[in-house]
């Protein structure tokens, strides 16, 4: 059997470079081949796998930098039938990807926001005059780099050499421990691979809107897991986009959803809550970048 597995394309970006680590892993402990499928945006390779085109996705949801991944969060919320498989913590070392002989001929540099946002000091101190444009991935404008010198990307060594592009830097990011968290995503009804290791989930995520913006709405929520003395690893809020002011909350827990405090407070939990949504429980893998 081949598992199709969804990432952000084109070939080079990180979220392939984290899709072929967790492809690896899974074809020693089931067997069986991974097919990668690469896609325009992040919205895209959640869809394919809520569509059943592909039978998972990994996705990027948090940098050390920069926060969350917004589109992440938003696109997960909006689908029902999704779940959260494992995390995978990937180090990120981003590079300067240009056919320019110096930094002074270089007038515009391309990249994901997420990208751009995480090297913004390096950009302001050596390319100050230069025009930052984001796209889709960190890969997709490097085709654009072959015919004109006065073009950079910010992208991975990888991604250079995929494309046999010179690099002029490597490790611009602002912070030498700049690492990004993935999420495996399936849908709710397939097996998970990882439950055969028989190891309790070390985290769950899930996300809920209050009834009414009112005094103790958000604090009613939390108190349910204090009392039970369940660790907050996350939290953040998101707008419903219903109206201006009102929020969404997306928590990420240190407990199994299948232990008894967490059965608790998700019972309690809906009563303080107007929609909740639980994405699973999962455990967290650190992996090495390519």
């Amino acid at each position: 059997m081949t598992i199709s597995i969804a990432h952000l394309g084109p070939p080079g970006t990180y979220a392939e470079q984290a899709a072929i680590t967790y492809s690896n892993w899974l074809t020693q402990v089931t067997g069986e081949n991974a097919l990668l499928c690469p896609h325009s945006t992040i919205a895209q390779t959640l869809r394919a796998v809520a569509g059943g085109q592909v039978c998972l996705a990994v996705v990027p949801v948090e940098n050390s930098i920069e926060g969350s991944v917004t589109v992440t969060l938003d696109t997960l919320w909006q689908l029902d039938n999704l779940r959260i498989q494992l995390a995978l913590v990937m180090p990120i070392t981003h590079t300067l990807i240009s056919c320019a002989a110096n930094l002074e001929d270089i007038k515009t540099v391309y990249s994901h926001p997420q990208a751009l946002a995480q090297c913004q000091k390096w950009l302001e101190g050596f390319l100050p005059t230069a025009q930052l444009i984001p796209s889709n991935s960190t890969t997709e404008a490097l085709e654009l780099l072959k015919n004109n010198a006065t073009l950079a990307a910010i992208s991975s060594q990888r991604a250079a050499q995929l494309h046999n592009l010179p690099i002029l830097y490597i490790g611009i990011n602002d912070y030498p421990e700049n690492c990004t968290r993935f999420w495996v995503v399936s849908q709710n009804h397939q097996s998970n691979a990882h439950e055969t290791l028989k190891h309790p989930a070390s985290h769950t995520s899930l996300a809920f809107s209050v009834p009414a913006n009112v005094p103790g709405a958000l604090v009613k929520p939390l108190q349910v897991f204090a009392n039970l003395g369940i660790n907050l690893s996350r939290i953040e809020s998101r707008p419903t986009k219903r109206s201006l002011g009102e929020y969404l909350f997306f928590i990420d827990l240190e407990a199994d959803s299948a232990s008894a405090p967490m059965n608790s407070a998700l019972v309690e939990l809906s009563t303080h809550t107007e929609v909740m949504k639980l994405f699973g429980s999962y455990n967290v893998m650190p992996i090495k970048s390519l």
